[in-house]
């Protein structure tokens, strides 16, 4: 659970930002999306192997390119 706290004089749209920082570094929009509908195991199993051959190919071309 992400919390923020206003510091002494800091304005609403600073703690806002440090809020969208804070919730974006924990991955909890992304939990929340995953945990929105069921997803079949196999269904799930092909999502992951299909991100795993996109991270594979992105490294594949890094190197390349370095």
């Amino acid at each position: 659970m992400a919390e923020v706290r206003l510091q002494e004089g800091e304005s609403i749209e600073n703690a806002l930002r440090r809020f969208k920082r804070k919730v974006q570094q924990e991955d909890i929009i992304k939990e929340v999306k995953r945990h929105s509908f069921y997803m079949k195991p196999g269904e799930k199993k092909r999502v992951k192997q299909a991100l795993a051959r996109k991270r594979n190919r992105k490294k594949a071309r890094r190197e390349i390119d370095s």
